[in-house]
Formats: C-alpha cells, structure tokens, sequence
C-alpha cells in the first residue's frame, strides 16, 4: 500500500504559521516593553505626552483604515459579507484606541476629515486606479473599479498600517504597545484573510 502525500496547491500568500509566528513575536515584543517603567514622555508640560500622541494617531489610522473599507464596500457592494466583519473589526480598534463611534446605522469613526461618508469617499477608478500609499490622504485614494483591484487596495493598507504599528511597539509604554500588539496582529491575520479568500 503506497501512501503518496496529498498534493499541495502553491502559496499565494503568507503562510498561516508565518503569520502566527508574527503575531506571537509582536506579542513577546509587547510583554518585553510592557516590563517598562515611566509614564510614557516624562514631559510636564500642557501639551499631549508621546503617549497620548501615539494612541491619537492610532486612532485616527484605524478611522482612517474604516473609511477605506467603507469606501470599497459603497462602490462594490457585492463585497459587502466579506469585508463587514473586518471593518466591524477595524472600528472596534479605533474605539479601543479612543475614536468614537458615529452614530449612523453603518458604524463609522468620527473625530477625522478622514471619516467622510464612503459615498463621497468612494470613486470607481478606470483600468488605470492606482492603490496609492498608505500615508496618502483617503480623499486622493481611488477605489479599484474590479474586485480583485480594490481587495488589493485594502491588504496593502493593512499591511503598511500593521507593519508601522509593529514598529512603533519599542517607542510607547505597555499598556499602549500591548495593544498595538494586538492590533498588529490583528491586522496581519486581515491581510491573509483579504488575500486567500
């Protein structure tokens, strides 16, 4: 009797021990900073500390992050099932980051220009829509007339948001970067979600 291995079909994306593997090392990193003492910025002045500074723009990136899924759910509605529990997710984060929530039947984070209805947000792009960078303002953003074009938009902005929260964990103290942590990895878990399925 010959057992043949079953045959593999070819990664399109990371693999799902990649991403854990990530996920675990920005947790450790997380706990290693979370060991830290002081108060954040160690500044007495008015102004808002880093801290508060870090948390605000995580905030205002996760805002950022809904208006763009909101954005590519206005112009492809047929996406809609797929991508509502991960903006659901992505308001959820900014609230823990302190944003707040609208309250308009479709959940969306106000306190930034940022989150202006997907109506106005949402503009179907030719053959020639371009994803732009993630450090671009939504309003230059085009959405992707095809599907597989606007997915694409959304797993390279979480990717690059993900990414520079994972850096950022070594600079904010550990309640903070336990969170960026988390979100970080939540964001990676997205983009293999928005790239496999």
């Amino acid at each position: 009797m010959s057992l043949s291995p079953s045959p593999r079909r070819p990664s399109r994306g990371p693999r799902r021990r990649s991403l854990l593997a990530s996920a675990a090392g920005a947790a450790g990193a997380a706990l290693l900073v979370g060991c830290t003492g002081g108060s954040g910025s160690g500044e007495s002045g008015g102004g808002p500390s880093d801290t508060e500074r870090a948390r605000a723009r995580a905030a205002r990136d996760s805002a950022e992050l809904a208006a763009r899924y909101a954005a590519v759910i206005a112009a492809h509605p047929g996406l809609a099932e797929r991508l509502g529990p991960l903006r659901d997710g992505v308001v959820r984060h900014a609230e823990a980051f302190g944003g707040v929530r609208a309250g308009s039947p479709s959940p969306t984070v106000s306190g930034t220009a940022s989150a202006a209805s997907p109506s106005v947000s949402a503009r179907a792009a030719g053959p020639g829509g371009d994803a732009g960078d993630v450090s671009d303002s939504w309003d230059s953003q085009v959405v992707p007339a095809d599907e597989k074009g606007a997915l694409a938009l959304l797993a390279g902005a979480e990717r690059k948001l993900a990414d520079r929260r994972a850096r950022a964990l070594l600079e904010v103290p550990g309640e903070l970067a336990r969170l960026l942590a988390s979100v970080a990895a939540a964001g990676a878990a997205h983009v293999f979600l928005l790239t496999e399925g």
